[in-house]
């Protein structure tokens, strides 16, 4: 594959199948450096938000979750108390690969007051510095959440977009208009005729973009990596085993609905091209003492 240009953000946008690079004038030149700084700025605890229904499958998607994971690798290491914040299609594989006593919280899929009241709930419980949303649906101006064939998978989505509407610092990651966060650009989508024309409404504080929303992960922790002096990215091979193993008990590729080892018409091993250029990058910043 062809990854052009020098910055992390001109990395994880590289070999666009969406034309979400074409919101990218309409955010920070260094989003991801940005983002990283606004993260570091809250430290504590941190809820994670993911998971992706695939209504032609019937299952939760490979991209969203790895990203989840890297990001909440490398805040933990950094200190931070992480719980992940999923529905019941992606919360048995977040809880196979990290155990039992690992915090993943499965929110319920309700209507609008129910699902509310457990927003307003699970914030009092977990009381969270950061909010952030990797690869999440959120609902557009109609209470609709679509999927990028715009087909309507409210119920089966659960309603964690409620979460980030209640004061606290925000984060979110998308790669194509329908996810959280996206309503920091809402007016931009309609107008690129491969992104949806019913985006996502709501909004965070710090908005990122890619061309696949794991990339996203990948390019925080690069971010994050370069600010902290040390090198919090996943390995490749670390990556592989897991998207493997989502595939293997369940999770599709998004970008076809197949039970196969891709993310978002990926194979894996153009996956791990991106990472390994995403860790040339951060090991030759952290030589040269620089930061992203």
């Amino acid at each position: 594959m062809n990854f052009p240009g020098d910055t992390i953000e001109d990395l994880i946008l590289s070999e666009d199948k969406r034309g979400v690079s074409q919101l990218r004038p309409f955010l920070p030149e260094d989003f991801c450096d940005r983002t990283a700084r606004y993260i570091l700025e809250h430290p504590g605890r941190v809820a994670i938000v993911t998971g992706f229904y695939i209504l032609t499958a019937g299952q939760h998607e490979t991209d969203g979750p790895p990203g989840a994971l890297a990001i909440g690798s490398a805040l933990q290491a950094l200190g931070n108390d992480v719980t992940y914040v999923t529905d019941v299609h992606t919360a048995p594989m977040l809880r196979g690969w990290l155990g039992d006593s690992a915090g993943v919280v499965e929110f319920p899929i309700a209507g609008d007051a129910e699902s509310r009241a457990s927003a307003r709930s699970l914030i009092d419980e977990l009381r969270p510095d950061l909010l952030i949303s990797i690869e999440r649906c959120g609902r557009n101006a109609s209470d609709v959440y679509l999927n990028m064939l715009s087909r309507d998978i409210t119920e089966f989505t659960a309603r964690l977009d409620y979460l980030f509407e209640l004061g606290i610092p925000s984060v979110g990651i998308g790669d194509g208009g329908n996810e959280i966060g996206m309503g920091n650009v809402v007016e931009h989508i309609p107008p690129v005729a491969t992104l949806p024309d019913e985006p996502a409404i709501s909004t965070v504080d710090r908005l990122l973009i890619a061309s696949v929303s794991n990339w996203g992960g990948y390019g925080l922790v690069a971010a994050l990596s370069l600010l902290a002096g040390r090198n919090l990215l996943p390995s490749v091979e670390a990556e592989n085993r897991l998207i493997t193993r989502m595939v293997d008990e369940g999770a599709v590729d998004g970008g076809s609905g197949l039970s196969r080892y891709y993310v978002d018409n990926f194979t894996l091993e153009e996956n791990g091209e991106l990472l390994e250029l995403l860790h040339q990058k951060v090991n030759h910043g952290l030589a040269q003492g620089q930061s992203a």
